[in-house]
């Protein structure tokens, strides 16, 4: 069953991780607090029934996307950023701002986004690797197969920009 608490609890991990994640000045640290989002999401998608889209998002996402970044990281052999100067007449028009825009767009979204049905946690039942596999290879197999062959096309491509002429 749904827990609130719960929920809300990994939601403002994943928040609170986002906004360390931009804020973080090395590399390492930004990628680190990627992980906690994505962990964070996964068990969000645990909550809301979706068993399998939790367990993608840790092994591909959280495992091997996050590998491939900090491998490209310590390739790169990048430093902590350095810091601009910051200017006080900047901050005090920029602030005011982000504010106004971000009031704008709480009313844009309350107004002019209709009202739906509440979601009722818990019903949902269709997260499950069977079910999802039984839309993807019926209802969505053109989509499928194109996503397939753009990846190969993808990887030809990479193949052939990376080849080292004789």
């Amino acid at each position: 069953m749904f827990d609130v608490p719960l929920f809300l609890t990994f939601a403002a991990i994943a928040v609170a991780c986002a906004i360390n994640l931009v804020l973080q000045t090395h590399p390492i640290s930004s990628a680190l607090s990627l992980v906690g989002v994505m962990g964070s999401l996964a068990v969000l998608y645990l909550l809301l029934g979706g068993q399998f889209i939790a367990a993608v998002q840790l092994i591909v996402y959280a495992g091997a996307i996050m590998v491939l970044f900090v491998f490209v990281i310590m390739l790169l052999n990048a430093g902590a950023e350095k810091r601009p100067s910051r200017r006080v007449l900047g901050a005090a028009v920029a602030l005011p701002l982000l504010f106004t825009a971000a009031a704008l767009g709480a009313v844009m979204i309350t107004t002019q986004i209709p009202k739906t049905a509440a979601v009722k946690f818990g019903a949902f039942q269709l997260g499950g690797a069977a079910s999802i596999g039984r839309e993807l290879f019926t209802r969505y197999l053109l989509p499928f197969e194109v996503t397939s062959i753009l990846i190969l096309i993808a990887i030809l491509g990479a193949i052939v920009l990376a080849r080292k002429e004789i």
